[in-house]
Formats: structure tokens, C-alpha cells, sequence
């Protein structure tokens, strides 16, 4: 199912629910000294409605900046190993041979064996290290002749060095997310902002069970969002290894 249509459905089911109960309790509670509530209860909704906003807020943030990180790491990677490559190039033929499989293998085993786990939130078993590893090792025993093959060849040790980096930054990404306390806690006061408001009384109760329903839609929508959000390479962030993809086609 399409995630447009599933938000649609929660933000759609979380209105509804939120109208029938305002409905009843304007319909069938205790009416005398509803409409007096309306002041004290207004100063709670303000303080835990505020709270809830710029907790929700921050974390919407930060999601959206782990998401770009992410997305930005995995460039950084396959253009650190595409530049790895090119610079070995100008070592022996030997060397650059190696280099090339080994930098394809590398790419290979990145979008077939860890995307598919990335993208589930799921654990996941790689050779990724251990062939970066050979990279190195290949790279740090190449025979160098003039000044210029040591200039390519500290380069292509540097540019792996990157792609170090950028790996460790891409799994630190896939393996981060929003925990069990932060949720609990949204959850929590996204109940309470959405409560506090069937205390308050008023003439119309069309125009409050309106009013309720849109809150509920909106904090759900906001939920849903950082729900897709905490998985930088699933859901609706979805960051792809087309960096990758290109990487293969630059190998030739």
C-alpha cells in the first residue's frame, strides 16, 4: 500500500475518532460549568500543547537532517571509492586491475547484500569491511617508480580512507531511529493535546467537534511523518544506492 494512502487512512481514522468522541461528550456529558472550564483548561492545553509542539518539532528536525546526512554519506562513499580507483589507475597495471574488481565487488555487495537490510531496518551479514580491507592492502603494497605513482598512490590510500568514513556514517545512519522512550513520549502527549480540548465547552458543537478532529488530524499527520522519517533508507525517505549504481557503471 502506497504511503500517501496509509497517512491518509491514520490521519483520516485519528479525525474520525477524535470527532465521534467529542461528539458524545458535548452530546451526553455533564454540561454545567463546561463553558467555566474554558479558561483554566485553555492555560493546561497552552503549556502541554507548547511542550508536545517543540518536541515534536525537534525531532521532525533532526530526522530531516539525519536523512540528508544519510543521503550525503552514501554519495561521499561511492565517489571516495570511484576516486580510489581513477587514482590507482596510475599505478602498475596490475594494481589498478585489482583495484577496479575489488572497488566493483565493494559496490555490488553495498546494493545488493546491505541495501535490502538497510531499507527493512533489519540486521544484515557483509563482506564490506573485509573488502575494504583488501582495497587497502592492495593500495599500501603497490610497487611505486617515480614521484608521481607515490603522489597517486598516497591519493588512492586518502580517498579510501574517505570511503572509511562515509561507510561507518551510512551504517550508523541505517542503525539509528527514534527509541522507545522518545515514542513513548509522543504518543503520550500527542493523547493529552488532543483530550484536553473535549473539556472546553462552547455553544456550537459542530464548530468543537470540528476543532478536535482537525488537532487530531494534524499531531497525526506530524506522527506519521517522523514515523516514515526514522529510517533515513526506508519508508518515506527512502535514500536509494543510485550513488552506487553510478559507481558500477563508472568501473566499466
Amino acid at each position: 500500500m502506497s504511503i500517501y494512502l496509509t497517512g491518509l487512512l491514520w490521519v483520516g481514522g485519528a479525525a474520525i475518532v477524535a470527532a465521534v468522541m467529542a461528539y458524545l461528550i458535548r452530546k451526553y456529558g455533564e454540561l454545567e460549568g463546561r463553558s467555566a472550564n474554558n479558561e483554566s483548561a485553555g492555560q493546561v492545553f497552552t503549556i502541554v500543547g507548547g511542550l508536545h509542539a517543540v518536541l515534536v518539532a525537534f525531532v521532525l528536525i533532526a530526522l530531516f537532517d539525519a536523512v540528508t546526512q544519510a543521503g550525503e554519506a552514501a554519495y561521499r562513499e561511492a565517489d571516495g571509492l570511484v576516486a580510489a580507483t581513477w587514482a590507482s589507475d596510475s599505478l602498475s597495471a596490475e594494481t589498478g586491475e585489482q583495484v577496479r574488481n575489488l572497488s566493483r565487488d565493494y559496490a555490488a555487495t553495498v546494493i545488493d547484500d546491505e541495501w535490502p537490510g538497510m531499507t527493512q531496518g533489519t540486521s544484515f551479514e557483509s563482506s564490506g569491511w573485509s573488502q575494504l580491507d583488501q582495497l587497502r592492502r592492495v593500495v599500501a603494497d603497490a610497487p611505486t617508480t617515480d614521484e608521481w605513482q607515490v603522489d597517486r598512490k598516497a591519493e588512492a590510500a586518502n580517498q579510501l580512507w574517505q570511503v572509511y568514513q562515509a561507510r561507518q556514517e551510512r551504517l550508523d545512519a541505517a542503525g539509528g531511529g527514534v527509541s522507545s522512550v522518545v515514542w513513548f513520549v509522543l504518543i503520550a502527549g500527542s493523547v493529552l493535546a488532543v483530550c484536553l480540548p473535549l473539556l472546553f465547552g462552547g455553544a456550537r458543537i459542530r464548530t468543537h467537534v470540528l476543532i478536535v478532529a482537525t488537532l487530531a488530524a494534524t499531531i497525526t499527520l506530524l506522527l506519521y511523518a517522523i514515523y516514515q522519517l526514522q529510517n533515513p533508507f526506508g519508508g518515506g525517505a527512502g535514500v536509494s544506492p543510485a550513488a552506487f549504481e553510478a559507481a558500477v557503471e563508472r568501473f566499466g
